[in-house]
């Protein structure tokens, strides 16, 4: 791995990009799905436990997540993050109605709560204000990065490409996530992950909107690479594996456990 790097995290966003480990759900009407990823560093020293549950029925889901920086990590930035949302499903597709995102980086807290309306208009409230917030009218339209990632499981649960763009709003930080097909690979158990099988890999790229001035455009995750494979029934595909560049230099997430919809893994020992 990498020697660890210079760019800082960034609340939420940049935790998911950095691990590629938007949570895993389960199809419509399967219950509860739960995850465990952690993610390694430099060394393969440990910085991360994330954890998720992820609810969907046929007209909605609604997405948890939760995770702070550990050890050496913290030396850099010491973070806790929850955050969630509540959407719907339209003609297939995810639909954010609110998200809420509740951060303390080095000491200060945050809050965010985003409401997407469905003429597109976003409402926002975000505590301490943001000193320079985005025009209202570049927001609209926008989703949050929570459903920006469950879309993408589920379009290659449904067309097996990578190929999305998501324009990403979440009440402070304004962003392009480009996935791009990276082709297929099979792994094999690596890292005390027990894995192995065939896996879609995406590339993703992280590009700020242009004409923001936002000290934390370049913080987290600016590309990585992710690996998605068929674990559980229904309409969405899972990650696995993930190498992201950050501020921590190159990390590596695992998936260690997934329970839920009749399935349960515990893949790393």
């Amino acid at each position: 791995m990498a020697a660890i790097g210079r760019r800082l995290l960034h609340p939420t966003a940049a935790l998911l990009v950095l691990c590629g480990c938007a949570p895993s759900a389960a199809a419509a009407d399967g219950g509860p799905v739960s995850t465990r990823i952690e993610v390694f560093g430099f060394a393969g020293v440990h910085v991360l436990t994330m954890r998720s549950r992820t609810d969907e029925d046929r007209d909605g889901y609604a997405v948890s997540i939760s995770y702070a920086t550990e050890g050496i990590a913290k030396w850099f930035v010491d973070l806790t993050t929850q955050a969630e949302v509540s959407g719907r499903i339209v003609d297939g597709r995810p639909q954010p109605l609110w998200y809420r995102n509740n951060t303390v980086r080095n000491g200060t807290r945050r809050r965010n709560r985003v409401e997407y309306r469905p003429n597109g208009v976003v409402k926002t409230v975000a505590t301490p204000a943001p000193p320079d917030p985005i025009a209202a009218a570049r927001t609209n339209g926008t989703i949050d990065n929570l459903t920006a990632y469950f879309r993408l499981q589920h379009q290659l649960a449904q067309t097996g490409s990578c190929n999305m763009t998501a324009h990403v709003f979440d009440g402070r930080h304004a962003y392009d996530l480009i996935f791009s097909d990276a082709g297929r690979q099979t792994l094999k158990p690596a890292v005390g992950q027990d894995f192995s099988g065939p896996t879609i890999v995406c590339h993703m790229v992280r590009h700020p909107w242009p004409g923001l001035d936002d000290p934390e455009q370049d913080e987290g995750a600016q590309e990585g690479t992710i690996w998605y494979a068929r674990l559980i029934p229904g309409d969405l595909l899972v990650p696995v594996r993930t190498r992201m560049d950050t501020q921590l230099g190159i990390v590596e997430g695992y998936l260690a456990k997934l329970h839920g919809r009749g399935v349960n893994l515990d893949l790393l020992h």
